[in-house]
C-alpha cells in the first residue's frame, strides 16, 4: 500500500512526538510542554498570554489546552491567574523554573528542526511550509 499525505503527516507526527518527548524527558517535561513553554515565554514579553492564546497557536481544543496548561502549573512551569478585567480569561505567565530550562529547550527544538529538515533546500523547506499551511486551511475548511 502506497503512502497518501495523510498517511505521511500521521508517521512524521509520531516520529517527532516520540522524539521530543524522548529529549524533554531528561528535563521533567513533554515534548508538547516544551513547545507551550517556549511559546509562553517569547510571547510574554510582548503582553499577557491567555489560554486561547495557546489553543489558537497550537490548535488544540479547550479541554487539551486546559489539560497541558493544568500539568505545567502542576510542574511549577507556569502560574494560571485570572485577569483582572475578565474572570473568564487567565493569564498565563511562566515561572522561574521554566526560564531556566528555556535555553535547553530552545536548544532541543533547534537540534529538532535540524534533524527533521537535514538535506532540504531552502527552496524545498519554503514549499513544504507553504504546502503544510495550505493543507491546514484545507482541513479547516
Amino acid at each position: 500500500m502506497e503512502k497518501d499525505c495523510g498517511m505521511w503527516i500521521n508517521v512524521l507526527s509520531r516520529k517527532l512526538k516520540k522524539r521530543m518527548n524522548a529529549n524533554m524527558q531528561s528535563l521533567g517535561i513533554t515534548g508538547v510542554q516544551s513547545r507551550v513553554m517556549h511559546y509562553i515565554l517569547v510571547k510574554c514579553v510582548d503582553g499577557p498570554v491567555f489560554q486561547r492564546d495557546v489553543e489558537s497557536a497550537f490548535g488544540l481544543s479547550r479541554s487539551t489546552a486546559t489539560g497541558i496548561l493544568q500539568l505545567m502549573e502542576k510542574n511549577g512551569l507556569i502560574l494560571r491567574e485570572r485577569e483582572a478585567s475578565d474572570a473568564r480569561l487567565k493569564v498565563l505567565t511562566p515561572t522561574a523554573k521554566a526560564a531556566h530550562l528555556d535555553a535547553q529547550v530552545d536548544e532541543y527544538l533547534h537540534q529538532t528542526e535540524q534533524c527533521l529538515t537535514n538535506g532540504l533546500s531552502s527552496v524545498q523547506l519554503a514549499l513544504f511550509l507553504e504546502t503544510a499551511a495550505h493543507m491546514s486551511a484545507n482541513l479547516d475548511r
